[in-house]
């Protein structure tokens, strides 16, 4: 797959700022973050990943149906292991999928809007990079640990500084 790269990248760089945040940060509501922790952004990331992971084999993926398992926004081991659990699966074949959306509309409705893996594959690397920039206001807050410059943010942003700086 493609995209094995840019998500082992992301998965590397969140699994090292856990492995360097003491249980303490990872589990610290921020002022900055609404109250909210690391943790719960971390949570966030691999949940919907594992919507992806659960929904393959039926075709279906409904992210607004995610178990949000209070473990792994309180254990960072237990977080780590998935996040290397859920990179070693990705290699699945491309196909279609229904992205169901059930929270947009006003009614019970469910919306089926037609999709497919590595489409999915590619929201949730964006969506990642995306909390990884609420995790680093975060970690900037509760800790002293040093990111690296491009924790957070997007592919297009480093190769847009990247041309500038030539």
């Amino acid at each position: 797959m493609l995209l094995k790269q840019p998500l082992q990248h992301v998965f590397v760089q969140i699994n090292e700022i856990l492995s360097q945040l003491s249980d303490a940060e990872y589990t610290q509501p921020s002022r900055v973050l609404s109250d909210a922790t690391i943790g719960q952004h971390v949570r966030h990331i691999i949940e919907l990943f594992l919507c992806i992971e659960n929904g393959y084999e039926e075709g279906i993926i409904n992210y607004e149906k995610r178990n949000r398992d209070h473990r792994i926004e309180t254990d960072k081991v237990f977080a780590a292991d998935l996040l290397k659990k859920i990179y070693r699966q990705l290699d699945k074949p491309n196909k279609e999928i229904v992205l169901q959306a059930e929270d947009y509309c006003e009614t019970a409705e469910i919306v089926n809007i037609p999709s497919n893996y590595y489409r999915e594959i590619v929201y949730n690397l964006e969506h990642t990079i995306h909390h990884m920039a609420l995790i680093r206001v975060g970690v900037n807050n509760v800790s002293q640990v040093k990111l690296p410059a491009e924790f957070g943010v997007a592919y297009s942003t480093i190769k847009f500084r990247q041309q500038c700086a030539q």
